[in-house]
């Protein structure tokens, strides 16, 4: 009997597992869940009606449209009032943007979909599954999300489809109002007309609207477009001209305090003790908090001053008496982090993302006679955001109130309710633009600090700013890099044989870490992007990484790791065309058969850059990133030593352009940020602190440094990609590229500077 139980116990289990496995499948099979509608209904006020989780109309035709992702200068918010617009015949006058509560339908799908590290020209069966469930974990997952360059991306289908579902139950209200064929009725303007002369706004067939069957959506096809595709003015410049844009900074609850912050000066380090009584008798100041125990599992250990005013604050945070416990990364540089990539690629093999035919064998065949290595380097950067670093909350009564500028509204929404010790629908988040983002505000870390501060003010909200000095040297940083190359060309100058090692820190795994709580492991797609996603058709390539443990806390920077592995690639590319004594646009050329897109995109771009004025030379660099295809020619010259930057012709296949003036604003933000970073940012380590502090050693482009960009965008029926981040990666490489053509001189390591 024993032996029988067993038996049929261990049927049971794995009819379990058969069933749990069946109904995976099943799940599997079944598309991502609907995304029109939320949870909770839209709230609505003076006659308003919500048509879907994404749109309320008012009785006077206003249309209040969701605005799920961050405003950082991007243009965003535009964008997505513009799909909305297009598909409900509505103006954009007509449009009105709205803040609303998290809900999973306003999760970002995209961008986790473009985390999976598969290779662009891959069409497999395994990428196809793997990007299917992606979409349908991440639907479940409902992680609110501004990053990646995957708004637009991500929010094409649903906003368009919640505008079209919104039309057609206008038009059937209509239809059934009028007793007539709904596909008689048309709308324009938010009036919806018919040939017997009949005739309704929105507005006055709203609240009919909402109970009709609209039966089968149609969405528009791109040639029927009337405002996709138009160079329409941003809807949110007159706010920030006149000074009514409100950003994270600009909170004011009644009865607010201000803080400011002091962090450990060392990685890592800790508060060993403080005098709060020399402070406490000065103007304004009410108290000192100690928030180190909400930074254990994300952030810096600190001491933060209140007081009534920020000035107030500051003035005592600066007289305040801290004494720190150094801790193990007292010793740390930027010479002992670089030395440890330097040993990790002399040893590690690393994790291939990429590999076809045989580079070792090629290498050692008689086919190849010529033969090139190199090393390039990049270094740690900081982001830098205008808005200085900030959050106010306020902890009352079992209650959290957050404002602050960010660009994950859920997570920070988790993790104040965890600091808080309170649930998460006791978190009210007040959202407001960003004054810069550039993967800054992907963190919480500002939230955890408020939130810790405002538990110790007796119900009085409490805005905490960080100092510009604070910001710099206490950042999550753009990773250091390493990256080596080995290549072999034949006898004509076809590259055969291509090898590239590089090797940073991992940024996902320590944000898993501080996001989550977990640690994260395994491959890291955004260290090798970049390199292992190349067009460029090699008939022997490998391309591997090798994740390095960083002391230094990384986070996500403008473009991720595309921002320096375009730099290595595209340089390294450059030395082969010349190595083979072939013109760098030939060269790439025979290296994009198969891709006529990157082809049409270069070409547009060398033809408008013509030829260089006298004593400039050209710059070539093409990269793919985040779905956008961007060459770049920079106009370079020499000037007592030092890189100077005159034009710079950007040409970019990003898909259907919704709006392209503000796809060209993309491309300057790009250039301008990327220059920057190509030939001033570092961050460099010494003694476990971080050296850099404010803008005079941490310098970016001024206006009178600023170079003429003209953006080329390519006509293009592909759902729209990626615009924020793909303008940054090509310009170090073109830069670099133009440099070599000018003196000789081959830069390998970032920022650029001549010997």
């Amino acid at each position: 009997m024993a032996e029988l139980k067993k038996k049929s116990r261990r049927r049971f289990v794995l009819g379990g597992v058969g069933l749990a496995g069946a109904l995976m499948v099943g799940w599997g099979f079944m598309p991502p869940r609907q995304r029109q509608n939320a949870n909770q209904p839209l709230p609505v006020h003076d006659g308003e009606v919500a048509l879907n989780g994404w749109i309320k109309i008012a009785t006077d035709g206003t249309v209040s449209v969701v605005m799920h992702r961050s405003e950082m200068g991007q243009g965003i918010h535009t964008a997505l009032q513009m799909l909305v617009a297009e598909e409900l015949d509505v103006p954009m006058s007509m449009i009105k943007p709205i803040y609303v509560s998290a809900d999973k339908i306003y999760g970002n799908l995209a961008v986790l979909a473009d985390g999976l590290p598969f290779h662009p020209d891959d069409t497999g069966s395994l990428k196809r599954v793997a990007h299917w469930m992606t979409l349908k974990f991440a639907r479940e997952l409902g992680v609110q999300m501004t990053g990646g360059s995957s708004s637009l991306k991500d929010a094409w289908q649903p906003m368009r489809e919640a505008g079209a579902t919104a039309r057609a139950m206008l038009l059937a209200a209509a239809a059934k109002k009028w007793n007539v064929p709904a596909d008689q009725c048309k709308t324009q303007d938010g009036v919806i007309t018919h040939a017997s002369g009949k005739r309704a706004t929105y507005g006055a067939l709203a609240a009919e609207a909402v109970h009709s069957q609209p039966g089968e959506i149609h969405l528009k096809n791109p040639q029927d477009f009337k405002l996709i595709g138009k160079p329409l003015p941003r809807t949110d410049v007159s706010g920030k001209v006149d000074g009514t844009a409100l950003f994270g900074i600009d909170a004011r609850p009644a009865g607010m305090l201000y803080a400011a912050l002091k962090q450990s000066p060392v990685i890592g380090g800790r508060v060993k003790q403080f005098d709060a009584g020399h402070v406490l008798g000065l103007p304004g100041v009410t108290q000192v908090v100690d928030f180190s125990a909400a930074a254990d599992s994300a952030g810096v250990a600190g001491v933060a001053v209140v007081a009534k005013s920020y000035w107030q604050a500051k003035l005592a945070m600066d007289q305040l008496p801290i004494t720190w416990e150094a801790g193990v990364n007292a010793s740390l540089s930027t010479e002992s982090i670089f030395r440890e990539l330097a040993k990790q690629l002399d040893t590690e093999s690393g994790f291939a993302y990429y590999k076809t035919g045989d580079v070792a064998e090629v290498m050692a065949g008689k086919q190849i006679v010529k033969t090139l290595t190199a090393e390039y380097r990049a270094p740690f950067l900081a982001h830098a955001t205008m808005e200085p670093i900030n959050c106010t909350a306020q902890v009352k009564d079992g209650k959290v109130n957050l404002w602050v500028s960010t660009q994950i509204p859920g997570i920070s929404v988790d993790i104040a309710a965890k600091v808080a010790g309170v649930k998460a629908e006791d978190v009210s988040l007040h959202m407001a633009y960003l004054g810069g983002g550039f993967g800054r505000r992907l963190e919480a870390d500002m939230v955890m600090q408020a939130v810790s501060i405002a538990m110790q003010t007796k119900g009085a909200p409490v805005q905490l700013i960080w100092s510009r000095e604070e910001d710099i040297s206490h950042d999550m940083y753009r990773p250091a890099a390493l990256a080596r190359f080995n290549a072999g060309l034949d006898s004509s100058g076809k590259l055969l044989a291509y090898e590239n090692k590089s090797a940073s820190g991992s940024i996902t795994h320590q944000i898993l870490k501080r996001a989550f709580g977990f640690a994260g492991a395994g491959p890291d797609k955004t260290t090798a992007e970049g390199e292992f996603d190349m067009p460029y058709e090699i008939p022997h390539q490998k391309i591997a990484h090798v994740i390095v443990p960083s002391a230094v806390p990384l986070g996500f920077w403008r473009s991720v790791g595309h921002s320096h592995n375009a730099f290595f690639k595209e340089s390294f590319i450059d030395e082969l065309a010349h190595a083979a004594k072939k013109d760098p646009v030939v060269f790439r050329r025979e290296l994009l058969v198969r891709h006529p897109r990157h082809v049409a995109v270069m070409d547009a771009a060398v033809a408008k850059a013509g030829k260089p004025a006298t004593g400039r030379a050209h710059g070539l660099a093409l990269h793919e990133s985040f779905g956008t295809i961007v060459a770049q020619v920079a106009e370079v010259s020499v000037q007592d030593g030092q890189i100077r930057v005159h034009k710079v012709i950007c040409a970019v296949d990003c898909g259907i352009a919704v709006n392209p003036n503000i796809i060209a604003q993309q491309m300057e933000s790009a250039v301008v940020f990327g220059l920057s970073a190509a030939l001033y940012g570092e961050i460099t380590i010494k003694d476990g602190q971080v050296k850099q502090r404010n803008f005079n050693d941490y310098a970016v482009l001024r206006m009178n440094e600023a170079p003429e960009v003209e953006t080329i965008i390519i006509k293009s029926a592909e759902p729209p990609q990626g615009i924020g981040e793909p303008g940054v990666p090509p310009i170090a490489p073109a830069v670099a590229n133009a440099v070599f053509s000018l003196t000789g001189q081959r830069l390998r390591s970032l920022p650029l500077k001549l010997s």
